[in-house]
């Protein structure tokens, strides 16, 4: 019954800290359950960068009862001294119990040592508990920890067979209202949405959270040459929403000038065949302390990112029509065997209007 009981108050505080998803980035989600006497006495969230975190929140919630509770957080309390004081600090002085964390820290500046002072200052630890469904949730924060590289979502939306738009180019609009707010949604809590330079002259985007509250990714567009009209939406929405252009050596110096002149960031990166080198790119988003990106397309560049083994997780929108000859979802190299095939885990079927979102992170 005991174990029991420590799962439903680690779920609770895995559920907490989901509430912070798109807001605490580069951080992690953070969530904590302080319980005496089998009673909740606190609880609380890391809600903001560089706000309080989690333990902050849950202490101040259990005023003078924390002495002797058991603290239920979804990660290692932090131990060194960031934009706020040492999480462990507070929970020795406030003389908790027992510390029940779902897992280890894998920031360098944390990895055990908040555990090890715990433990130190006599206070039982246990590590572990729904850590499988802690590092779920923060997938995102652990990949960018472990490789500095984000977490990237392939997004696209598809007619049943398989299509981006029709063999003429046209593609609004594939999928339902609903199935576009939430897609929104999405932006919204990204660092980046990414796109190339062949879905820019085809569709003139804006690539902003038009359709849902939230706020603005900084826009990426893959551009070896540097084509981007300098009268299209994202340059002339460059001083507003930031706006990154990666470039190769062989984009004219010119151009670069120009876009840089009309507020867009422009970074020459490595390109294999002419196009620009997906890990390198992350390599650099990640040096900015991006978290999560967002690949909208079109198909070369989905396809770029699945052959260099760069994707985490897929977001297909599936909408309820049939259009026959047309730009498939995915391009690239793609395999020679199904069963070299890339395959979804944890696949999650969700109706959204009249569309379908399949969901599911690569294996």
């Amino acid at each position: 019954m005991a174990a029991r009981r420590d799962e439903e108050y680690m779920e609770r505080a895995l559920r907490l800290a989901g509430r912070s998803r798109g807001a605490v980035e580069p951080n992690p989600m953070v969530g904590c359950v302080i319980v005496r006497r089998g009673q909740i006495i606190g609880e609380g969230w890391h809600r903001k960068f560089g706000g309080p975190h989690a333990e902050v929140y849950a202490v101040r919630a259990a005023g003078g009862k924390v002495r002797g509770a058991t603290v239920y957080v979804t990660l290692e309390p932090c131990a060194h001294i960031g934009k706020t004081p040492p999480c462990v600090n507070l929970l020795i002085e406030s003389r908790v119990g027992r510390v029940v964390a779902a897992m280890r820290d894998p920031f360098p500046q944390v990895r055990g040592r908040g555990i090890r002072k715990l433990r130190r200052a006599g206070i039982p630890v246990d590590v572990g508990l729904l850590g499988d469904a802690a590092r779920e949730l923060n997938a995102a924060y652990v990949k960018r920890v472990t490789t500095g590289m984000p977490y990237v979502i392939a997004k696209w939306a598809m007619t049943l067979d398989g299509r981006i738009a029709t063999r003429t180019g046209d593609s609004k609009w594939i999928t339902c209202e609903e199935a576009r707010r939430f897609a929104h949604r999405v932006r919204g809590r990204v660092d980046a949405v990414i796109v190339g330079i062949g879905t820019v002259l085809a569709d003139d985007p804006e690539l902003t959270c038009r359709l849902a509250r939230g706020r603005n990714p900084r826009r990426v567009v893959l551009d070896s040459i540097a084509r981007l009209p300098l009268r299209g939406k994202l340059v002339r929405g460059a001083r507003r929403v930031p706006t990154l252009v990666a470039v190769s050596a062989q984009a004219p110096a010119g151009r670069q000038e120009a876009l840089m002149g009309r507020g867009c960031q422009v970074v020459q990166l490595p390109a294999r065949r002419g196009r620009i080198d997906v890990t390198e790119l992350l390599r650099f988003l990640g040096s900015m302390q991006m978290t999560n990106v967002l690949v909208e397309g079109g198909g070369e560049v989905l396809g770029s990112f699945f052959d260099a083994g760069q994707v985490d997780e897929v977001m297909a929108f599936v909408g309820p029509k049939l259009v026959g000859d047309g730009v498939p979802a995915v391009l690239g190299k793609g395999v020679a065997k199904i069963g070299d095939a890339r395959r979804l885990v944890s696949l999650t079927p969700r109706r959204l209007g009249d569309s379908i979102l399949l969901r599911g992170r690569i294996r």
